[in-house]
């Protein structure tokens, strides 16, 4: 019964995160798929619901949720210095792309691994 509250507490989440980041049907439908399928995102996501903090217990190739959520930071930071300021305000859609990235990162931690050690975001020829 308690599993049946956590999993409606975590779709019900889901589907206010993907609603405050701009996401659509199609979005919730396959983020919630790929949580369903990772036991350990699942483990980190309902973690932070419950305590409004990380767990940062689940790593991909060495990499916990904050790793990546920090890695995009500075892609986001790159965009608003660009002018595209969308991200500026939505907290909801970092937090949600951190816990999209390490579902993707499951699935090709190479690809993952090798941008999160070659892409800082922030380093691009025009800025300076």
């Amino acid at each position: 019964m308690e599993e049946t509250r956590e999993r409606e507490a975590a779709w019900q989440w889901a589907k206010a995160l993907c609603y405050y980041a701009g996401e659509n049907e199609e979005f919730l439908k396959q983020f919630w798929d790929a949580l369903m399928a990772s036991e350990g995102v699942y483990k980190e996501f309902v973690y932070y619901l419950t305590n409004q903090t990380f767990l940062c217990e689940y790593k991909v190739e060495g990499y916990s949720v904050v790793d990546i959520m920090v890695w995009q930071m500075d892609h986001f930071k790159a965009q608003m210095d660009r002018g595209h300021d969308d991200m500026k305000q939505n907290g909801d859609k970092m937090l949600l792309m951190a816990f999209d990235t390490m579902l993707k990162m499951e699935k090709q931690p190479e690809k993952y691994v090798l941008l999160m050690q070659s892409e800082t975001g922030t380093d691009y020829p025009e800025k300076y």
